[in-house]
């Protein structure tokens, strides 16, 4: 056999490979994520989490980092253990010490749960004691990407990311947070506010809404909203609450495997046949597909924060930020897609 030229050969279908448009334009969908979440608050935050996981094994994204805004130690075991369970666990994760929600939540005590003495789901976090500061870990993840290249998804408090813009210069870049952020983020998709009047749990009468996200911490949230420097796409709490994830997924989709962290968290927050909103995971899947149709987006313009956390919307052709829009035909492709991207298995 001729070696040289089976070497040659070789040598000229890599280089077609990876010089092909096609491969060029895969590579290049693989978007940078950081995944910022009050996870233990709801169940949503863990939906949203196996989506990134599943958009990453599909070539759609690569998740840096996962910072989290609910300041209690089994956060931050309990996102180890989902990473390490969809194949990730080297992801970092990066905590708060702000106060907000220290309640540890219906389903971040899997965190603990064992089997014969043994994890139910294998993590090496123990603690979020042992974990990193959150800004460290997220001027540590932006430092390391292209310019405008990073997305941030949003599903918690703004207090991380406010915290990021205040940040100095240090070892890892000397840009100011500000700074590092309008070098290296070209968008930041977040859940927070509402865009619309929702109706009253008593009543039914259509009110202004003060949502969660933005009230649990309004000065962090005040302070994004004024000083963040690139596009925001919000997600507003009326788009999750008009797409409902079926229960019937959680008890049929996820028994691939016996344990399944995504579905225990869900069955521990609210037991089915419960179908929950599903407004962190309308973030990701707009961040990581703007182009698919699931969404419209509104004119834009600028999202303030009042003192009492609510929030309001003023049209501006130059303006920053703009927000989801949910009509009646995208609602049920929207919430196919949701359910087939969270229920996707791991990579074996």
């Amino acid at each position: 056999m001729n070696y040289r030229l089976l070497l040659l050969s070789f040598a000229a279908i890599v280089s077609f490979v990876l010089l092909h448009p096609l491969f060029a334009e895969e590579t290049a969908r693989s978007v940078p994520v950081i995944f910022d979440t009050d996870i233990g608050n709801d169940c949503d935050d863990v939906l949203a989490l196996a989506m990134l996981h599943a958009l990453e094994s599909r070539g759609e994204c690569k998740l840096l980092a996962v910072t989290i805004t609910k300041d209690n130690e089994l956060a931050a075991p309990f996102v180890d253990s989902v990473n390490t369970f969809y194949g990730r666990g080297d992801i970092p994760i990066g905590v708060c010490h702000s106060g907000v929600t220290p309640q540890v939540g219906k389903f971040n005590v899997l965190a603990r749960a064992t089997d014969n003495g043994k994890l139910l789901y294998p993590h090496d976090l123990e603690s979020g004691k042992q974990a990193p500061d959150a800004v460290q870990v997220l001027r540590k993840a932006l430092a390391g990407q292209k310019d405008h290249s990073v997305v941030i998804c949003q599903v918690g408090f703004s207090t991380n990311l406010a915290n990021l813009l205040d940040s100095p210069g240090d070892d890892i870049s000397p840009l100011d947070g500000k700074g590092l952020v309008a070098k290296k983020v070209r968008l930041l998709s977040i859940m927070a506010a509402a865009f619309t009047k929702i109706p009253d749990n008593k009543t039914g009468e259509l009110k202004p809404y003060r949502e969660y996200n933005v009230f649990k911490d309004i000065p962090s949230a005040r302070k994004l909203a004024d000083k963040w420097p690139t596009p925001i796409v919000w997600s507003g709490f009326e788009i999750g609450l008009n797409l409902k994830y079926p229960h019937t997924s959680i008890e049929q989709d996820f028994n691939y495997v016996e344990h399944h962290p995504v579905a225990e968290a869900y069955e521990l927050y609210i037991p089915p046949p419960h179908d929950r909103p599903t407004w962190d995971l309308t973030s990701v899947l707009y961040a990581l597909r703007p182009d698919h149709n699931y969404f419209d987006v509104s004119q834009p313009g600028t999202v303030t924060v009042l003192e009492d956390g609510y929030t309001t919307f003023e049209p501006n052709e130059n303006g920053r930020d703009r927000y989801l829009i949910l009509r009646d035909d995208q609602k049920a492709r929207a919430t196919e897609a949701l359910m087939l991207l969270s229920s996707q298995p791991p990579e074996r």
